[in-house]
């Protein structure tokens, strides 16, 4: 009991430290986001419709590599700790990027994004580590804190690489390469282990360790598989932006790079302003299911403006509506880490790992292909927005489960 109270101050740095991790990590995605769809376009001759399609092969092989992998490094986090598979995806992540800026070809930059989808398991890590290190109670407010990492990530990184993308395509890779050292760096002299020996599991159970197998950890637990379901639903909807947006914009809009930059900063701030600050007090008002519903039902009205906007100014009108939906995955992840015990939140992360694998192989060809048709068939019918309105349908698919299915838990974490 006496040991209670300075164990406080420990967790509250040891969350700035992964706090930290996160945003580096998110930052170094973020560059590469409007500069990969442009030089995949750029090797195939400035095609935008071949474009959309190698993009559908390169996303979906990313996220098959998360479906497989996503439960191992689960396993693997509440085996060892936490720490060592973060510092293993971010010193691989170091390496994928530098793949990607020297790749002469499709082929080798082909083989950059397989080896990125293997390591890219720091933020599943990341939120088992918050799960470690905070009280159930707080953890949707911390959870949010951490998704404002991607908003940062979507203000710095699409900027820079917006801005360095003008330069010379390559050199936004090599910038995020060296963002990641930089993180790994700091994670091996800077980052302390979140799962004392006592608390991790005490074998590895690989009959776990596949996708297949990972699913039995869900089914023995049914309510949790039901709000994993509407973490896919509303996880496939979010692919949408990444599928196509530099092409669509592009296309619809005539924007540059430059512009895209400024885009992302104006969708970065909407995503902070939401996360870092009011998904704590919404949290406290409506709580974690209220959030859900919040997230996905509002945000579902972004993508329909999205989609409908003839101009690039509509657009922006989207911006603070999607924002909204933010309040999702804080609301999901306080739900869902209640369900488990602190042996068991790596498997939990990587599970939801697997799943937004899932969703990254099934959003490529399902957003890029039908934004492909569109543009192939826009005489006939003009309706570029089809994939955002998919999207919008997902969101509003997971609004619909989650008002039967996204209860607090009757039980403690800790009695899980």
């Amino acid at each position: 009991m006496t040991e209670t109270p300075p164990a406080r101050p420990r967790r509250t740095a040891a969350f700035g430290f992964i706090f930290a991790v996160a945003l580096m990590n998110a930052v170094s995605f973020g560059i590469m986001i409007p500069i990969l769809p442009n030089l995949i376009k750029h090797m195939v001759g400035g095609d935008t419709a071949a474009a959309s399609e190698w993009n559908v092969l390169f996303g979906t092989v990313w996220g098959v590599m998360q479906f497989v992998c996503g439960p191992v490094l689960g396993l693997l986090s509440d085996r060892f700790g936490r720490r060592p598979v973060l510092l293993l995806s971010i010193f691989g992540l170091f390496i994928d990027f530098l793949f990607m800026a020297f790749a002469p070809n499709l082929g080798w930059l082909f083989v950059g994004r397989v080896l990125n989808g293997v390591t890219a398991a720091s933020f599943s890590t990341a939120n088992a580590y918050v799960a470690d290190v905070v009280e159930p109670d707080r953890r949707a407010r911390y959870f949010g804190i951490m998704g404002s990492a991607f908003g940062f990530g979507f203000i710095l990184g699409p900027s820079i690489g917006g801005f360095l993308g003008e330069v010379n395509l390559r050199l936004p890779f090599m910038v995020a390469a060296a963002i990641c050292l930089a993180n790994g760096l700091y994670g091996l002299f800077v980052l302390p282990e979140s799962l004392p020996v006592e608390r991790r599991s005490s074998t590895m159970n690989w009959a776990r360790a596949n996708p297949l197998g990972s699913l039995s950890f869900l089914m023995e637990r049914g309510r949790l598989a039901a709000l994993v379901a509407v973490a896919f639903l509303y996880q496939l909807g979010f692919t949408v932006l990444p599928a196509i947006f530099v092409l669509y914009s592009g296309y619809r809009y005539g924007w540059t790079p430059g512009i895209l930059g400024w885009t992302f900063m104006a969708t970065g701030i909407g995503q902070i302003v939401v996360q870092m600050f009011l998904v704590g007090p919404v949290v406290q008002r409506v709580g974690e299911r209220g959030a859900v519903l919040l997230g996905t039902g509002v945000g579902a009205i972004g993508l329909i403006i999205y989609g409908l906007a003839p101009s690039g100014w509509i657009y922006l009108i989207g911006i603070p509506f999607w924002a909204m939906s933010g309040f999702t995955t804080p609301g999901l992840m306080g739900l869902m880490t209640r369900r488990v015990g602190p042996q068991n939140q790596g498997q939990l992360q990587g599970v939801a790992q697997s799943m937004q694998g899932i969703a990254s192989v099934l959003g490529p060809p399902l957003f890029g292909l039908s934004f492909s048709w569109a543009v192939r068939n826009n005489a006939t019918l003009h309706l570029p927005g089809l994939p955002i309105f998919i999207s919008a349908a997902l969101l509003l698919s997971a609004f619909a489960l989650s008002i039967r299915v996204a209860k607090p838990s009757p039980v403690s974490a800790a009695a899980a």
